[in-house]
């Protein structure tokens, strides 16, 4: 295991007497550090682009009618500032362009370019198939049972995050 990777592997940080909930929480974070890592490296690599840059263009995919810097911000979940270097970088390379809002003078939408829809196109089909790559050590019938028992997971936590947050409000 190359060093990078191994300071990733969150899961060399449990031991037998954990509970079994730290045990899976740790080899979780570590999957998706595994893969994340993976995918930055590929994108790096091959398309000299920042898994940020990526997500960031997805999400203009997603939204052909483009989206405020606020929008993205929000779905990104990360500050304005950073929405706007990435954004001023894809302009750069003529990927993304900032359109006048019709409604709003003022504000302006963020949308891909015909040059930066052919490029995404590329990316994430190289990007598909990564995943399929990465996740083919799990049958398809294995990892439908995974992302079922994730399923129920994911809607445990919700529950009991809103029961946390119901207690929580006065």
């Amino acid at each position: 295991m190359s060093h990078a990777l191994e300071t990733q592997d969150q899961e060399l940080r449990a031991h037998e007497d954990h509970h079994a909930s730290l045990r899976l929480w740790l080899r979780l974070l570590s999957c998706t550090s595994l893969v994340e890592e993976t995918i930055r490296q590929r994108l790096r690599d091959q398309f000299d682009i920042t898994l940020s840059r990526f997500d960031l263009m997805a999400q203009l995919e997603r939204h052909r009618e483009g989206l405020t810097m606020g929008e993205l911000s929000r779905r990104m979940m990360v500050s304005g500032g950073n929405i706007t270097a990435i954004v001023d970088q894809l302009e750069k390379e003529l990927l993304v362009q900032r359109k006048v809002a019709a409604t709003d003078r003022r504000s302006f939408r963020v949308l891909l370019t015909v040059s930066g829809r052919k490029t995404f196109a590329r990316m994430a089909t190289a990007h598909e198939q990564w995943v399929v790559e990465l996740f083919s050590g799990l049958s398809e019938r294995q990892q439908e049972q995974l992302n079922g028992l994730l399923g129920h997971l994911k809607t445990g936590i919700h529950r009991t995050h809103t029961h946390t947050l119901e207690q929580e409000s006065p």
